[in-house]
């Protein structure tokens, strides 16, 4: 209970009376030790991802591929740390093993290494690379290890487990000191492990043996994090998403033992017995590792700050990725998304509009020099605002002393005697009126509230409900700049085109032969009629400033007009091929695997590829194992391409597969296994790719 408290707070505690000091408010609940504050206090950093699937277009390696195909020729770690460090981020996860169990680093307890690899003939060793570019930048460094191996023979029997922490003795003692440990929730499965191809199932919570292998782990590195999704409870929690957000309501609390539901790791557990904060993890495309076709996908300014708001502005950490692509370098498309967002999150915080303004609270406990509200406005972390010890419900009040236009509000807890408040409103006094501008549930660490621009004289923040006294550590005002949102893009089943601003007042303009779009192209008025193979770029441009928004870009390939569902009699399976990604279909689930669904495409064409998304809202559904078939009489079929859609449960995007040249009248999906185990098959989209 006092863990995060220091000698001096705790003496203050006992004696505080007698020596006529003020005392401060007692620990309520689990608070976090030092480790996870310092962690906290980190806020944002990068995941790094590479390794020989970044070289086989592949997001899960099976663990059979070649070393050689690994040559990342102009790999510079001191790129990854530049960008890294201008971008804001405190430091860097990097996958050194991911499941295909290739290493970054020449571990001497395999022969599937950069030690084989072609890249520096076998000399290199991608993290001391990494720890020595971390330690130039003033970056902290992370690890990421799968404990699941699919190349490794002795994977799902006890020996590897020695295997297993063989290797993270290696990581943890080689390379100074180490932030985070990461582990991977994805756990048995089918594998090449040394030639069996086979399949193995394990149990994640008891085969690694976590407890023994956490007491290894804090003994090599004393001020490490433990980040687990598949084992025992450990210091930080997923949050049941890769689309980079925590719930609005984010209690940094998990009960030690039991079960963890997707509720729990999304907003936390409000009587929780543990410390147990959240960390977001997202990457900055859809998908982990590199893939040249996702280019044109690296999300938008306005998705990234949708992310820093949702993330760590909801009382969590982001852990932000670059997928490395095959040069060794974060693409210069992620460069720029990434320092555009720093450009404009530096903006918005610049100039804290609360700072040296007339403060006032409803209570403040005992001596208000060393606990009024001012405490909360001079920016130090270890001072704050607190009130009598029975209160749960208190208010503060800044005045401006003038008519102040503002849209961000910040507030953070103190920590280090735990998180205490449930519920709580903001109110702007405009003109002679109060108006409220938001409620919210938890703070925590820190919160961020975005509402729409307003202008006022005063700004009252109400704590409504607490689980104990309220201590307020900061709070900051701020007027952030305007940002317009990228238009979407869609096209249906007959080629027309729509595309759609998220401001109804701006302006859309756009090109169909992928030139960049600007005022001088087409505007945009009523959907576009096209045909065949056409590349979008549209941006929209606010028609009172001129700012202009991010660009959007969509590539469709032939339209979908003569398609036909050929072995589904219900109407609503249309969805499929409709085009419109928020419509779905499913299959019923009460049938066995595998399931089928047949298209025929209208006419001969030559196919390298198809794509698949799932019905999007719905976690039940996806196809996680497939089969993909032409044929050009509907008679024979031929097997153009089979095998997993990897990740496909925790980051349920479209799909892409691709393949050798095949002529095709025909097309058949076979569904072999979905996500959860059973007969329903859901599709929001099914396309092709033609030569």
């Amino acid at each position: 209970m006092l863990r995060g408290l220091s000698i001096v707070l705790l003496v203050t505690q006992l004696f505080g009376n007698c020596l006529g000091q003020p005392i401060p408010p007692k620990p309520f609940g689990p608070v976090p030790n030092k480790n996870q504050i310092r962690w906290q206090q980190m806020e944002y950093y990068a995941f790094i991802h590479l390794s020989t699937n970044t070289f086989t277009d592949q997001e899960w390696g099976y663990g059979e591929d070649d070393p050689k195909i690994f040559n990342p020729e102009k790999l510079d770690c001191r790129q990854w740390a530049r960008v890294c460090k201008a971008a804001g981020m405190k430091g860097i996860i990097l996958t050194a093993k991911h499941h295909s169990g290739f290493c970054l680093w020449p571990s001497k307890y395999t022969e599937y290494s950069v030690k084989n690899s072609s890249w520096k003939a076998g000399k290199g060793d991608i993290v001391r690379e990494l720890a020595d570019a971390c330690k130039e930048y003033g970056l902290k460094l992370g690890i990421y290890l799968s404990p699941w191996d699919r190349n490794y023979s002795d994977y799902g029997k006890p020996e590897y487990i020695t295997y297993f922490r063989n290797q993270l003795t290696e990581l943890l003692t080689n390379y100074g000191e180490v932030f985070e440990i990461w582990f991977d929730g994805a756990n048995g499965g089918s594998g090449y492990y040394g030639g069996a191809n086979e399949t193995r199932r394990i149990d994640a919570k008891t085969y690694y043996d976590w407890p023994n292998t956490y007491k290894l782990i804090r003994k090599l590195q004393p001020n490490i994090v433990i980040w687990n999704d598949g084992g025992d409870r450990a210091d930080l929690r997923w949050v049941g998403t890769e689309d980079g957000h925590v719930g609005e309501k984010n209690w940094s609390l998990l009960n030690a033992t039991g079960e963890v539901t997707r509720d729990m790791l999304r907003h936390g557990l409000e009587n929780g017995d543990s410390w147990v904060p959240g960390e977001v993890n997202t990457s900055i495309r859809p998908g982990w590792f590199y893939h040249e076709y996702e280019d044109s996908k690296v999300k938008t300014l306005p998705r990234l700050l949708e992310t820093y708001y949702s993330s760590f502005g909801r009382n969590g950490t982001l852990l932000l990725n670059f997928p490395v692509d095959k040069r060794g370098l974060i693409h210069e498309n992620d460069e720029k998304a990434v320092l555009e967002l720093a450009e404009t999150v530096r903006k918005t915080f610049a100039i804290d509009l609360a700072t040296n303004k007339k403060v006032s609270a409803s209570n403040v406990r005992g001596n208000a020099k060393v606990f009024g509200p001012d405490k909360a406005l001079d920016g130090k972390k270890d001072t704050y605002w607190a009130t009598d010890d029975k209160l749960r419900s208190a208010s503060l009040t800044i005045d401006f002393g003038k008519p102040t236009t503002f849209n961000r509000f910040l507030v953070q807890e103190y920590i280090p005697l735990g998180q205490r408040v449930k519920s709580f409103q903001l109110e702007a006094k405009v003109g002679s009126e109060w108006k409220q501008l938001a409620t919210q549930s938890t703070i925590g660490y820190k919160r961020i509230l975005v509402f729409p621009t307003v202008q006022a004289t005063q700004l009252r923040f109400t704590i409504t409900d607490a689980k104990s006294s309220p201590i307020i550590s900061n709070i900051g005002v701020y007027n952030a700049p305007q940002v317009l949102t990228a238009p979407a893009i869609t096209r249906n089943k007959d080629g027309a085109v729509t595309i759609e601003a998220a401001d109804k007042e701006s302006d859309i303009y756009y090109t169909l032969d992928g030139s960049a779009p600007g005022k001088h192209s087409t505007r945009y008025t009523a959907p576009v009629q096209t045909d065949g193979k056409i590349e979008v770029r549209t941006i929209a441009v606010d028609s009172k400033s001129g700012a202009g928004s991010p660009e959007a870009r969509e590539k469709f390939d032939i339209t979908r007009k003569t398609w036909k569902l050929l072995n589904l009699a219900d109407e609503k399976a249309n969805a499929v091929i409709d085009g419109n990604p928020n419509t779905a279909w499913y299959q019923p689930r009460d049938q066995k695997m595998p399931v089928d669904i047949v298209i025929d495409l209208g006419e001969q064409q030559t196919l390298t590829g198809f794509k698949y998304l799932p019905g999007q809202g719905r976690i039940d559904g996806i196809i996680s194992h497939f089969q993909f078939y032409v044929s050009t009489d509907r008679q024979t079929w031929k097997l153009a391409t089979e095998g997993e859609f990897s990740n496909i449960k925790n980051n349920p995007l479209i799909q892409i597969k691709q393949f050798d040249a095949v002529k095709a009248w025909y097309i058949k999906l076979r569904a072999l296994q979905n996500t959860q185990g059973n007969g329903e098959v859901g599709y929001g989209e099914i396309d092709v790719i033609t030569q």
